[in-house]
């Protein structure tokens, strides 16, 4: 989440005054994030989220989003629900962009994991793909594989201001990882961005998955391994703590069975998963505008956990 766009109080109270969710008390800007803008909204009916929905989200995937938020809630998965007005509308415009009003889950996401919150985030992802395997929309997904060279590309050599000779060192892993990917694995609609931000927790409970804005149609393995790129290192991505990798495999396994197959290629997609990361947060790093509200990540921090994954094998 972030705040790329402003909204005043008037404005906001116009907006929610279209639905039965009481009257306007606070609304505060949450910074974590790159790719929408959200508030936390609280009404005198309770909370929200208010999210508007930037450049890089499509208005013509929220669609795709909201119905896969819906089928999820109606398979008994903790996540968040997009709210129609009084007309039975969700998607509305504010601002000058889309917007939603979603529901507020409780929880908090957590910083240091521990091996019980890994595995019981793992199981939410695994029971996630058991629910998801009767939803048969697809969007393909935009920061796909194949993009990724593109994306470089893009980056070009201003790469290189984040840190000497990273453009050719990417160049060369992208090249290593694309010769090996995986092109026979089961496809499926995957949230693709489950970092430890995007898990609430009390205790060792799962109470909320949240923001799918990234979800899209992938090889559903990539999904677990993006998680492990996420939840098993530290925040600098230098160290890498196996007990929380082996939960995590472990929570997800116990509600959707892995193939060996799946297994096998842990390793190829975890590093894909790195360069993904590592090539999207460095175009944030070089384009993010100077008065957005918005925390911007470390790009290093995935080469780093690259690294890792080139030294061993994380999943053996």
């Amino acid at each position: 989440m972030a705040v790329y766009t402003q909204v005043s109080a008037e404005a906001l109270g116009a907006f929610l005054a279209r639905y039965d969710r009481g009257e306007l008390l606070s609304a505060k800007g949450i910074a974590e994030g790159v790719q929408n803008s959200n508030y936390l909204v609280e009404t005198t009916a309770g909370r929200f989220i208010l999210t508007l929905y930037e450049e890089r989200t499509s208005t013509d995937d929220l669609p795709f989003f909201l119905d896969m938020l819906d089928h999820l809630a109606a398979d008994g998965n903790p996540v968040p629900r997009a709210l129609p007005d009084r007309d039975g509308v969700a998607i509305q415009q504010l601002a000058g962009r889309s917007a939603c009003l979603i529901e507020f889950l409780t929880g908090v996401s957590v910083s240091y994991p521990t091996a019980a919150q890994a595995y019981a985030a793992g199981a939410a992802m695994g029971q996630m793909h058991t629910s998801l395997a009767g939803f048969d929309q697809v969007r393909p997904n935009p920061l796909g594989a194949d993009t990724w060279r593109p994306f470089l590309e893009r980056c070009g050599r201003d790469i290189d201001t984040i840190e000497p000779g990273l453009f050719y060192r990417t160049e060369a892993a992208l090249t290593a990882v694309l010769a090996e990917w995986p092109r026979d694995l089961p496809m499926a609609a995957v949230h693709s961005d489950l970092f430890p931000d995007n898990v609430l927790m009390l205790g060792d409970r799962v109470t909320g998955v949240i923001d799918f804005y990234f979800a899209c149609t992938d090889v559903r393995a990539y999904d677990l391994a993006v998680m492990h790129t996420s939840w098993a290192f530290d925040g600098n991505g230098e160290n890498y703590d196996p007990a929380i990798g082996k939960a995590l495999i472990d929570g997800y396994a116990s509600r959707f069975p892995l193939s060996d197959a799946e297994r096998a290629a842990l390793p190829i997609l975890a590093r894909g998963a790195c360069l993904r990361f590592l090539l999207t947060r460095a175009w944030d790093w070089l384009n993010t505008p100077a008065d957005a509200l918005v925390t911007r990540k470390d790009p290093l921090a995935y080469w780093r956990r690259l690294e890792t994954y080139r030294k061993d094998d994380l999943f053996a």
